[in-house]
């Protein structure tokens, strides 16, 4: 049996390495550009990052946070979306365990940071992540269940696609403008991972979505980045959301539960 902190270390590492092609995809999605040609070059100078260069986190930091040819700075957004996928990562490996649908919620870690960074930058959730993540997602957790003989899961997973994103449509036409279609696409991915990990984990998740937007859109009001009518992404919040959820929704369900009921 291989101790949990070796799971969680290596899938923590593995996470680094996602998020260094993560902040590829999250610049090139949008506009349209290959994910995987040409290779990773400067912005600024054109030139090519070598693969020193290109070490997760470290490189960064080696390099003062410039490039190597021409000496422009480069975001520190790079090495946070690359730690931040890391610790997301090595979160749910501890949650999960080595488990079967450890591939499953990894991969819907990797896509929701991304989502979440992509809508940062341009206000949209690109159906090229949304719309595979459907079957992808199925699959994966299909294999899950089907491993680990029990088919039911697959039936919550369905009915928690189908109410999330059924519950965003329904506000996408109640109030037009407010909520986008491209969250309504992300819900039913959401929904369908969260129902997986069962109807209190789905419960919160969906409700921490609109609790954290609310304080992060009062957060950006006070601080004067955002207006009444200002347009704030969501997706940021509903991926937030679904991650607490697959790491403590369970618990945060039987609070709650215990709480109303005594």
């Amino acid at each position: 049996m291989i101790p949990v902190g070796v799971v969680v270390a290596f899938v923590a590492v593995f996470g680094l390495v996602i998020g260094s092609f993560l902040n590829v995809v999250i610049w090139r999605l949008p506009r349209r550009e290959s994910v995987v040609r040409p290779a990773s070059r400067c912005p600024s100078c054109g030139e090519r990052v070598r693969a020193i260069d290109n070490v997760p986190v470290v490189s960064w930091f080696a390099l003062g946070g410039r490039c190597r040819g021409c000496g422009c700075r480069i975001s520190a957004r790079y090495p946070v979306v690359e730690l931040l996928t890391g610790v997301i990562f090595g979160l749910v490996a501890w949650r999960v365990g080595l488990a079967w649908e450890l591939p499953a919620f990894l991969y819907l870690a990797a896509v929701g940071v991304a989502l979440a960074f992509i809508d940062i930058d341009v206000k949209r959730l690109p159906d090229a992540l949304t719309l595979p993540s459907y079957p992808i997602g199925a699959a994966l957790l299909v294999a899950a269940a089907l491993a680990d003989q029990e088919p039911g899961r697959l039936l919550r997973a369905g009915v928690g696609l189908v109410a999330l994103y059924g519950f965003y449509f329904l506000l996408a036409i109640l109030k037009p403008g407010g909520m986008g279609f491209g969250d309504v696409k992300l819900a039913g991915v959401l929904g369908m991972f969260l129902g997986f990990l069962g109807w209190g984990p789905l419960i919160v998740g969906a409700f921490l979505a609109f609790v954290l937007g609310g304080v992060g859109g009062i957060a950006l009001m006070t601080a004067g980045s955002a207006g009444r009518k200002t347009k704030i992404p969501f997706g940021p919040y509903m991926v937030a959301g679904a991650l607490v959820a697959v790491l403590v929704g369970a618990e945060l369900a039987h609070l709650y539960t215990s709480a109303a009921l005594g």
